[in-house]
C-alpha cells in the first residue's frame, strides 16, 4: 500500500482551473488515441486477405497461424516498452511520450501497406512485417497508460469517469474504422484486385492519419497535474517499477485484472468475423459488416456508461456487471453462429460489445485513480501491457489453434474462465470515484498537493 498521507479533500485550488481540458487537449488525446488503435486493428481484420501473399503456406490456416504469430510479436513487445517507456512519462511528461508512440505506430502502418509481397522479395516480406509490427509493439506499449492518464488528470473533479471513457471510446471507434475500412476495401475491390494491391489500402490510410495524430499532439497542454507533481516528486525514472512492486502489489494485480477482458476485447474486435467464416462459412465481407454495426453500439455505451460513473459510482456497476455479462453469455452467443443468416451474427456481435462495453467504460479512470500522479503510467503501463501481451495478443492465435484442433467451443470456454478470475478481483478493487473537487485524481497523492502548493 501507499506510504504517501491521504490528499485532503476540499474546496479546488486554485491550479484546478488550469486541469480544465482545453478543446486541443482533449482532441489530441481522443484523435491521437484513434489513430494508434485504427493502425494495430486493421492487422487482425485484413490477416486472412494478406495472410498468403506475405506468408505463404500449403495450407490456408498455417499462413493464417503465421499472420497472427506476428501479430502476437507487437503484442510481446508491449510490456517491455511498457516498462521502459511508462517511468519516462512519469518522468519527463505525458505529451512526448504520446507524440512519439502515435509517430511510431503509423510509421509501423506505412510499412505494411507498402511492403511487396513474398513473391516479389521473398523472405524479406515476412521480416519487414515483423519490423513494422516490432514498432508498433514498442509504440503501443507506451500509448494506452500515457493517454489514460493524460485524459483523466486534463478532466474536472466531476468528470474524470466521462473523460477516462473517451481513452476508449476512441479506441472503440478505431475497432469501428478499421472493421470499417476492412469492409469497404472487401466489397469495393474484386477478389483479384483485393488480393493483388486492395488490402493495403487502409493501411496506408493509417499511416497518413498518423501524421494528423502528431501535429495534434505537439500542439496539446501538459497534464496540470503532472506539472504540479513534478515540482515535488523525487523519485528517478528508473526506481519507479521497483516502488510500485514494494509499495502497490494490491494495486498492480488490480490493473491487471481490469485490463485482462482485453482477450474477448480482441477476440470480438479482431477474429469474430474470421471465426464466424471458417465455423459456418459465413462470407468476409458479410461478417465484417455486421461487426460494423455491433461496433456502433459499443462507442455509444462506453462515453454513456463513463458519464454515469461520474453520478453513482464506479466500481459496482461497470466492470462486475460487464464481466458477468461476459461469463454468462459469451458461450451461447457464439454457439449461436452456427445458424446462418445476416441478422443473427449482428445479433451476437452487438450483444457481446454491449457487456465489453460496460467493462470498457470505466476501468481507465479506476486504473487511473489507483495510484498517485508520479506513478501512474509506470503503474498502469506495467499491469496492463503484461495481460494485454499475454491475454490480448495471444487471443486470435489461440482461437485459430481451437478451430484447427477441431474445438471451437473452446474459445468462448477460454475467455470465460478468465474473465470469471478477473470478477473476483473486483470484488477486492474500492470505489475510486468521488463526488468532491479533490485536487488529485488519486485519493492518496500528496505530491500534487506540494507541487501545486509550489506553483
Amino acid at each position: 500500500m501507499s506510504t504517501n498521507p491521504p490528499a485532503v479533500a476540499g474546496p479546488t485550488p486554485p491550479a484546478e482551473a488550469s486541469a480544465r481540458p482545453h478543446t486541443i487537449n482533449l482532441i489530441a488525446g481522443t484523435v491521437g488515441h484513434f489513430v494508434e488503435w485504427y493502425d494495430w486493428y486493421v492487422y487482425g481484420l485484413m490477416a486472412a486477405i494478406f495472410a498468403p501473399h506475405i506468408f505463404p503456406s500449403d495450407s490456408r490456416l498455417a499462413s493464417l497461424l503465421a499472420a497472427f504469430l506476428t501479430y502476437a510479436i507487437g503484442f510481446i513487445i508491449r510490456p517491455m516498452s511498457g516498462f521502459i517507456i511508462s517511468p519516462l512519462a512519469d518522468r519527463f511528461g505525458r505529451r512526448i511520450v504520446l507524440s512519439l508512440s502515435v509517430s511510431g505506430m503509423a510509421l509501423g502502418a506505412l510499412i505494411i501497406g507498402l511492403t511487396p509481397g513474398y513473391e516479389t522479395i521473398g523472405v524479406a516480406a515476412p521480416i519487414l512485417f515483423v519490423i513494422a509490427r516490432i514498432m508498433q509493439g514498442i509504440s503501443a506499449g507506451g500509448e494506452a497508460q500515457s493517454a489514460i492518464s493524460f485524459m483523466v488528470e486534463h478532466a474536472p473533479a466531476h468528470r474524470r469517469g466521462l473523460y477516462g471513457s473517451f481513452s476508449n471510446t476512441a479506441s472503440g471507434l478505431a475497432t469501428l474504422a478499421a472493421t470499417g475500412a476492412a469492409a469497404l476495401s472487401t466489397a469495393a475491390f474484386s477478389p483479384e484486385t483485393l488480393d493483388a494491391w486492395g488490402w493495403r489500402v487502409p493501411f496506408i490510410v493509417g499511416g497518413v492519419l498518423g501524421i494528423f495524430g502528431l501535429i495534434l499532439r505537439t500542439h496539446s497542454d501538459e497534464s496540470p497535474e503532472y506539472e504540479a507533481q513534478s515540482k515535488a516528486n523525487k523519485k528517478p525514472s528508473k526506481g519507479r517499477v521497483g516502488y510500485l512492486l514494494r509499495h502497490y502489489p494490491k494495486q498492480l494485480i488490480q490493473t491487471a485484472a481490469l485490463s485482462a477482458p482485453a482477450v474477448a476485447y480482441y477476440t470480438w474486435a479482431t477474429f469474430l468475423p474470421t471465426y464466424a467464416e471458417l465455423t459456418s462459412g459465413r462470407d468476409n465481407t458479410s461478417t465484417l459488416a455486421g461487426s460494423v454495426i455491433g461496433l456502433c453500439i459499443l462507442v455509444v455505451v462506453v462515453p454513456f456508461c463513463g458519464w454515469l460513473s461520474d453520478r453513482i459510482g464506479r466500481r459496482l456497476i461497470f466492470p462486475i456487471i460487464g464481466a458477468i455479462g461476459m461469463v454468462v453469455l459469451f458461450y451461447p452467443l457464439m454457439m449461436a453462429l452456427r445458424y446462418p443468416g445476416f441478422g443473427v451474427y449482428v445479433a451476437v456481435a452487438a450483444s457481446g460489445w454491449v457487456v465489453l462495453g460496460i467493462w470498457q467504460a470505466v476501468y481507465p479512470t479506476i486504473q487511473a485513480e489507483l495510484f498517485p500522479a508520479s506513478l501512474r503510467v509506470s503503474g498502469i503501463g506495467v499491469a496492463h501491457q503484461f495481460v494485454i501481451a499475454t491475454l490480448g495478443g495471444t487471443a486470435p492465435l489461440i482461437a485459430t489453434a481451437f478451430i484447427n484442433a477441431g474445438h471451437p467451443n473452446w474459445i468462448p470456454i477460454y475467455m470465460s474462465v478468465i474473465v470469471l478470475i478477473c470478477l473476483l478481483i473486483y470484488f477486492t478493487i474500492p470505489e475510486t470515484g468521488s463526488k468532491t473537487p479533490r485536487a488529485t485524481v488519486a485519493m492518496e497523492d500528496r505530491e500534487v498537493v506540494e507541487g501545486e502548493k509550489r506553483a
